[in-house]
């Protein structure tokens, strides 16, 4: 059996790395504060359709009118978002930004046996939204609650298969598993949506993932949502627990979204993109349209965004003690 050592998570370090430097120097200021000087590059490590994509395209757009520069979006999906990670890491450009769930990279130390990269080579810039992370089932499993679908695993242990594609929240079902003594066969999926499309067609019983990717089946009636794993009620799903409400705390983990950057990204250009998308989410209407497609609008400074990401490792962390994982260095 592996254990988790605290030390090992690098991704703490992000928090000091997104405070202002207080010796910047007023050239440095100066010299970003005219950021963006060409067409900006958002990679993100999911499909299109996905939360993530809907909100890095609404804001790319507004951004592009805002900046006078284009921002372009780009799909970089697989590799367990190592391809999209090193993409940005590649670049060493801060005009190419990573656009992505936190969840996606969190759970890399507990994945991999060595670091594929170095986390200390991004830093936060901006947090955007949380993602309505949904734990999801067939409508003809017959389950309206995570106890009874617990109940309904109990009863046929090994028999029943699940699914989830980004690092933390497949992490996440499988401590929930293991916390209630329950036996659930995992399917490995690349693509969310095959994913869901198999969880529709009664393939898979259980699917922890956005909500926004699960709602067209939920609208055709073939996926229930039994439960939110966010750490707060949702206003827009006010039917649907969270997992915490449920009596599942172990199936608690907030899907939090946002920007991050190269590491020589200048203080002015971070704190200038963080104040950009703050405006444009205070629009009741652009507010409306991401809340529509399962987002909770949260956006939040470099130091913010950090301070959650510290959470959100912290909370991995946990999960890896249950799983009995080593976080590799």
């Amino acid at each position: 059996m592996r254990y988790l050592r605290a030390s090992l998570f690098a991704f703490i370090g992000l928090v000091a790395l997104a405070m202002p430097l207080a010796s910047a120097s007023a050239q440095t200021a100066a010299s970003s504060s005219a950021w963006p000087t060409r067409p900006v590059r958002f990679i993100i490590p999911l499909g299109p359709g996905s939360g993530v994509d809907i909100t890095a395209r609404l804001l790319a757009d507004k951004l592009s009118a805002k900046w006078g520069q284009t921002v372009v979006v780009e799909n970089r999906p697989g590799g367990d978002a190592i391809i999209a990670i090193n993409a940005v890491i590649g670049a060493n450009d801060d005009h190419v930004l990573l656009f992505a769930p936190a969840s996606t990279f969190t759970a890399h130390p507990l994945l991999h046996e060595k670091l594929p990269y170095k986390i200390e080579n991004l830093v936060p810039i901006a947090r955007v939204t949380n993602t309505l992370i949904a734990l999801g089932v067939p409508t003809a499993l017959k389950v309206s609650t995570v106890k009874e679908l617990a109940a309904k695993i109990k009863a046929e242990p090994g028999k029943l298969n699940y699914a989830s594609v980004t690092g933390a929240n497949d992490l996440l079902f499988a401590a929930f598993l293991k916390t209630e003594n329950l036996v659930m066969a995992k399917v490995p999926y690349k693509d969310p949506v095959t994913a869901i499309n198999d969880l529709a067609e009664g393939r898979i019983q259980a699917f922890v993932g956005a909500y926004a990717i699960m709602r067209p089946r939920v609208q055709q009636g073939k996926v229930k949502i039994i439960a939110l794993t966010n750490t707060q009620h949702a206003k827009s799903l006010n039917d649907i627990p969270t997992a915490s409400e449920a009596g599942y705390k172990s199936l608690e983990l907030d899907g939090l979204v946002g920007l991050l950057g190269p590491k020589n990204m200048p203080v002015a250009a971070r704190d200038k993109i963080a104040t950009d998308i703050r405006d444009i989410l205070n629009d009741p209407d652009i507010n409306a349209r991401l809340v529509a497609t399962g987002q909770v609008v949260n956006p939040g400074s470099p130091a913010e965004f950090a301070t959650a990401l510290k959470d959100q490792t912290e909370k991995v962390m946990e999960i890896g003690k249950v799983l009995g994982i080593k976080a590799a260095q």
